[in-house]
């Protein structure tokens, strides 16, 4: 039996292997690639996940790949943060998350699903992939823009909302009564709000003693874990929620990023068995009804859910480049909506066709968003002439063309705009500001600041400010393509002032250089150099960095209190 699991597990592992080198060149994540190979190994080819022993093992290993998913999905999901995330995020993700269940709902039972079916369908199509949006958006060197950062916020605020779900849906049986459901709703928080305030009162303080040593802390991590994972299936609830709880207790722990670090080699080697199984489901008979839906299901969350996204934050004032960048990166299934359905599943309310349909959707939205987000900015660019639906009218009051002949234009207030918004104001001649975050221009306006809503990135919106009058012209947008219109915009009016471009590597700043840019920042190496210049200057004289330390300290209070960008603050 060892022996065939071993050799059942090595032959996963190793076509995952092959499949997500595949994926890398052809720009897809990782989820795909283990997706694909549970469809291989699967019944439907090698049938290497059949039944048996082996079946039941890769079934455990799935099982456990999850609890430790949600563990550190918790250990991420501090209360507190709540309370930083802002309006935007909160209103934008309950209101993506209402609208798209809603509508979710309402195609399934056109499509004739009965309505628990169809209620896990809608749950389903709700969330989107926090691994596979912010995987794409790092590479692209995109989490800090503000789309990123307004898409980061739905999607934190979406794994709240699933993590209640999950709590939720075990107790939500057609089979038991109305009491029976409070009676274990009310086992279930009171059992949380135990393991809370014992996280809080004990365990906070007992982890400064283990964190002494690396290895029992995580040695405990992986024990607290599994041990109320263990302590909630006694209960009779679902351990993967019990394994969520863990995680969540310690979010507020000042070790839970240590944790969750330590953790994550562990939980990458199961999360790929819990794909490549939950892959393998696609089986059965695969009808064109059953291929039919998973199609209408993606074409709704591929384009619809996008648009959901995009209609909302413009209530919020955003630009149609800032409200698209965002709706696209939203544009799949989340790893939550498999755990959903696999929790529906084992519940007995769901049948092996509808894991057959989940694996279908997230193959396809994830595979057809991937590409979407690679290529946002190029897709944006073709399709902007026909989105200005998604501007509203307080927009565009703010793209008044300038009366005043400002000498110097500063565009982008959040990075390191703020700083040079300090000299400026030292500099008494006229200058204005542009961004295109409209919390950023009302802040600016109550100041008393000059100031333009606009998006450096929108050719039009260049060409209807006064850059002709400007002397001196400063991007503080790090993205290469903004900075290379505003160049080209200077060009064509042929202005003689000098343009200060920013960037975040040094082949982009190169390439601005033999554009024509005077200057340009890259704020790592301008950190770099002054940490140089003060170490040369103070040596080892202790008091000295302690002194510019608490310069720095004050800064960064007012930075954080004047900026509605600090922390996870989205808006």
């Amino acid at each position: 039996m060892a022996q065939e699991v071993l050799l059942f597990i090595s032959l996963i592992i190793g076509i995952a292997t092959l499949l997500s080198i595949f994926s890398r060149l052809i720009r897809q994540p990782p989820i795909i690639a283990y997706l694909f190979a549970g469809v291989l190994v699967g019944p439907l080819f090698l049938n290497l996940i059949g039944t048996g022993s082996s079946s039941e093992m890769i079934q455990l290993f799935a099982h456990i790949g999850v609890a430790f998913l949600l563990f550190i999905v918790g250990l991420s999901l501090d209360l507190r943060v709540l309370k930083e995330l802002g309006k935007l995020s909160a209103i934008a993700g309950i209101l993506e998350i209402s609208l798209t269940g809603g509508i979710g709902f309402l195609i399934a039972l056109g499509l004739g699903f009965k309505s628990m079916t169809a209620l896990y369908i809608a749950a389903a199509l709700a969330f989107s992939s926090t691994v596979v949006v912010v995987k794409i958006l790092a590479d692209k060197k995109e989490l800090e823009t503000l789309h990123g950062r307004i898409a980061l916020g739905i999607l934190i605020i979406e794994d709240f909302v699933a993590a209640i779900a999950l709590m939720a849906i075990p107790l939500i049986n057609a089979q038991k009564g109305l009491s029976s459901i409070f009676i274990e709703l009310g086992i279930a928080l009171m059992l949380i709000a135990a393991i809370f305030l014992f996280s809080h009162f004990v365990l906070n303080k007992f982890l400064n003693f283990l964190a002494r040593s690396p290895e029992t802390l995580f040695l405990f991590g992986i024990a607290w874990a599994l041990a109320i994972a263990t302590l909630f299936g006694a209960f009779g609830f679902s351990i993967e929620i019990g394994a969520l709880i863990a995680g969540m207790s310690l979010a507020s722990s000042k070790y839970n990023l240590d944790l969750g670090g330590k953790i994550k080699p562990l939980r990458d080697f199961f999360v790929v068995l819990f794909f490549v199984f939950f892959g393998s489901q696609l089986t059965g008979n695969i009808s064109m009804a059953l291929i039919t839906n998973a199609i209408l299901f993606s074409i709704f969350i591929v384009i619809g859910k996008p648009i959901i996204v995009m209609t909302v934050l413009r209530m919020f004032g955003y630009k149609k480049r800032v409200n698209f960048l965002a709706g696209a990166s939203l544009a799949q299934i989340s790893e939550f909506s498999l755990i959903i359905t696999l929790l529906g599943f084992n519940l007995g309310q769901l049948s092996q066709e509808i894991m057959s349909l989940a694996v279908l959707i997230a193959i396809i939205t994830i595979g057809a968003s991937s590409y979407s987000l690679y290529y946002s900015r190029s897709i944006f660019n073709k399709l902007s002439r026909f989105l200005d639906f998604l501007e509203s009218k307080k927009q565009r009051a703010y793209n008044e063309e300038c009366k005043e002949p400002f000498e110097i234009v500063l565009f982008g207030y959040h990075r390191i705009g703020y700083k040079l918004l300090k000299t400026l104001k030292k500099m008494k001649v006229p200058f204005v500001v542009v961004d295109y975050n409209p919390k950023v221009i009302l802040s600016l306006e109550k100041e008393g600041v000059n100031c333009i809503f606009g998006d450096a990135g929108d050719k039009d919106f260049l060409g209807e400010i006064c850059l002709d009058r400007a002397k001196l012209v400063i991007s503080t947008i790090p993205d290469e393509s903004s900075n290379w219109l505003i160049k080209e915009k200077l060009s064509e009016i042929n202005s003689k002032a000098t343009f200060i471009a920013t960037a975040e590597q040094p082949r982009d700043a190169l390439d601005l250089y033999e554009a024509g840019a005077d200057y340009v920042i890259i704020p790592h190496h301008l950190g770099g150099q002054y940490a140089a210049n003060m170490i040369e200057s103070y040596h080892t004289n202790k008091e000295k960095y302690r002194a510019e330390g608490e310069k720095h300290i004050k800064e960064l209070k007012e930075a954080r209190d004047k900026s509605k960008f600090s922390g996870t603050n989205i808006i």
